[in-house]
């Protein structure tokens, strides 16, 4: 049986063990979408936990795809030297790591801000931000920005590329019928509604050669109803594959899970079952996000085919050395200490106010022990 300590390889690309750092904004790019020092300190203490894949934080392949301040820019070629900073940092202790990019589409907080219309698939009603339908030659140029950031990607040094099709973003707008009420190529039918990802997947695969490693985060359902159901996820997750895709992530699409199933049990991993639905019907590797906090859960999950990796995001901004402090805890134990991530959700909400990317549970320890 696989272990979670155990290397993989998504595509050509050979990784120390099969923890990975799902993507996470942290806010530390400047205005123009520029790497900064605060940038580079984060990623070189991520390199130096040993995690398996580091995936960066969100950078947008064109500024109308943009999202919010302090996100990293990957749309034009003036990003690559900042870029390459971060991957280097990242990489001096052997770790591997992947650029994340994205196309906000219409859940775009900065645009308004500046006065400007989101992007949209369709005029949708519940939405209150401004926003316009794209023509299809819009639609296209946005494919060839997903491939012309891919190969910024490479040229700066990531070790792989990920899409971010979950979320609510642009792919994900496109894969739901919430979202995309198109009659033409690009909607309607569930082919239509997937042919955006099946292309960009070709795009960028041509443009980036066939050894260079393509993974997407996926939003394998849509938790909303009316929205994109398991099954229409499936198909085209399959058929991204077949055209180039590498591995997928599994994540949320459109809408959010029921309370229940939201993170505050360490046990708790909503996607699990979807991911294992997946597995069973691709051949390549697949990696679940969500509700980790323990090494036992995630050697369950591997151990028992349910995916190929497991993924976090919160526990490693309380802890980004926490694979390596697993690995060096007594394998043989009853227990090995959980993740000290409590799921308070202050990292988010608190560099939302301003305040500096970090564990808003340390932050607190440190202010207690300073009065």
């Amino acid at each position: 049986m696989p272990d979670v300590f155990d290397p993989i390889k998504i595509g050509g690309l050979e990784l120390r063990n099969r923890f990975m750092r799902s993507a996470t904004w942290d806010g530390t790019a400047d205005e123009t979408g520029q790497v900064t020092d605060a940038s580079v300190a984060l990623y070189e203490g991520l390199g130096e936990g040993d995690i398996g894949l580091i995936v960066s934080g969100y950078m947008y392949v064109t500024p109308l795809g943009k999202a919010g301040s302090g996100q990293y820019g990957i749309h034009t070629d003036e990003m690559i030297p900042g870029l390459r900073r971060m991957v280097e940092a990242s990489q001096r202790d052997g770790g591997k790591v992947a650029a994340q990019i994205v196309h906000a589409g219409i859940n775009s907080f900065y645009l308004p801000m500046q006065g400007v219309e989101c992007p949209a698939m369709s005029i949708v009603s519940h939405v209150k931000a401004p926003h316009r339908e794209m023509p299809d030659e819009e639609i296209e140029s946005i494919i060839d920005d997903f491939a012309a950031a891919s190969v910024r990607a490479r040229e700066a040094g990531f070790d792989a590329v990920q899409l971010h099709g979950a979320h609510g973003y642009l792919m994900s707008q496109i894969a739901s019928p919430i979202f995309n009420q198109r009659q033409d190529r690009w909607g309607g039918s569930a082919e239509n509604r997937r042919r955006f990802h099946v292309e960009v997947t070709r795009r960028i695969r041509k443009a980036v050669g066939a050894d260079y490693p393509l993974h997407i985060k996926f939003g394998l359902m849509d938790d909303q109803e009316g929205g994109m159901p398991l099954d229409e996820g499936i198909e085209t997750a399959r058929q991204m594959v077949a055209a180039g895709m590498d591995a997928i992530e599994v994540s949320g699409g459109v809408g959010e899970m029921s309370p229940a199933h939201k993170v505050g049990d360490p046990e708790q991993t909503p996607f699990r079952e979807r991911a294992a639905a997946l597995k069973r019907e691709i051949d390549a590797p697949v990696m679940v996000v969500s509700g980790l906090r323990t090494l036992e859960t995630s050697r369950d999950i591997v151990a028992s085919g349910d995916a190929d990796m497991v993924s976090m995001c919160r526990p490693f901004i309380r802890e980004p050395g926490l694979v390596a402090r697993w690995k060096s805890e007594d394998q043989d134990a009853t227990a090995v200490a959980g993740a000290k991530c409590i799921s308070c959700y202050r990292c988010i909400t608190d560099i939302g106010r301003g305040v500096p990317f970090g564990c808003g549970q340390e932050r607190s320890i440190r202010e207690a022990a300073a009065s």
